[in-house]
């Protein structure tokens, strides 16, 4: 199945997300690192009488961060209609959408605002980061430290236990998820890749909330 962005922008709703595929280079490294068929997540914002927002984090800068009114890298509230059409046309993306079922309530979008207050300008992280912290979230029991931290062997602190100094986009996603309620708290953030947001992952919603298939959106050309 597929849409037109003008049909996907219209069916969005806050907690809906966004999932994008790239054949570059930077791409391939993400899925590379992350065991992901997909390389960028994020999730849909659509409050009131506001224009569709997209949340998420990435490393360019070429679209105003809505919530610090500045360009600035890393975690980031944009515009979703131009967010989608940047990620299409200027990185070469395909972009799918899956819809959350039941739609988030009041207290859900309370939370979004507050975790989009605390998070929004978080530093996207370096590929090493990028590719250490996914293995850290699957193999809790290493305790070495991070690329580029002091430290020796058996000092590393879990993620969990402090708070993100760096974001990338499946762990915006995941952090802002938890708030909702849509996620079991106590759960590293770096156990979230983009691939977890993907169909062919059970992602284990709580509260019986669940996500639809990926559906296909047509992105014109710019």
């Amino acid at each position: 199945m597929s849409v037109s962005l003008d049909e996907a922008v219209e069916l969005t709703r806050t907690g809906d997300l966004w999932v994008f595929r790239g054949r570059s280079v930077p791409d391939r490294a993400i899925q590379f690192t992350t065991n992901s068929p997909v390389n960028h997540v994020g999730m849909a914002v659509v409050l009131d009488d506001m224009p569709p927002l997209m949340w998420h984090a990435e490393l360019g800068r070429s679209l105003p961060d809505l919530w610090a009114g500045t360009h600035q890298r890393g975690v980031q509230l944009h515009d979703l209609r131009d967010a989608v059409c940047v990620w299409a046309n200027r990185y070469g993306q395909r972009a799918w959408l899956r819809q959350l079922d039941p739609p988030a309530d009041a207290g859900m979008e309370d939370a979004v605002l507050r975790t989009i207050a605390r998070l929004d300008g978080t530093p996207f992280p370096s590929t090493a980061q990028l590719a250490w912290r996914w293995l850290r979230g699957r193999v809790p029991a290493v305790r070495l430290p991070a690329p580029g931290l002091r430290g020796g062997g058996g000092g590393g602190t879990p993620v969990r236990d402090r708070a993100l100094e760096t974001a990338y986009c499946a762990e915006v996603v995941a952090v802002t998820y938890e708030a909702m309620g849509l996620l079991p708290a106590g759960r590293r953030p770096n156990w979230y890749d983009p691939g977890r947001f993907w169909s062919g992952d059970d992602l284990g919603l709580t509260g019986g909330a669940q996500l639809g298939a990926e559906i296909e959106v047509r992105v014109p050309a710019r």
